[in-house]
């Protein structure tokens, strides 16, 4: 099955931008992946278990790097 999700990433820290961009690209290095970025959210796209699985990662990841963090996310199944 087939998911199209939308994130997005609201560090609760001044300097917000660099934490956006670090995880961004870290989502582009997952393989089966299809990535789009706009000015508010990313979208993932591709087979469910393979963008559940980068999310799980990357936002794990990110929590640690940013203990103060809020992701917004909104998945459509395709």
């Amino acid at each position: 099955m087939r998911v199209a999700v939308d994130i997005s990433l609201y560090p609760l820290d001044a300097d917000f931008i660099p934490p956006i961009k670090d995880v961004i690209e870290r989502l582009n290095q997952h393989e089966g992946i299809d990535v789009v970025t706009n000015p508010m959210a990313t979208q993932l796209r591709g087979e469910f278990d393979l963008v559940m699985d980068a999310l799980r990662q990357e936002i794990g990841t990110t929590f640690q790097q940013v203990p103060k963090a809020v992701f917004a996310i909104r998945s459509d199944l395709s």
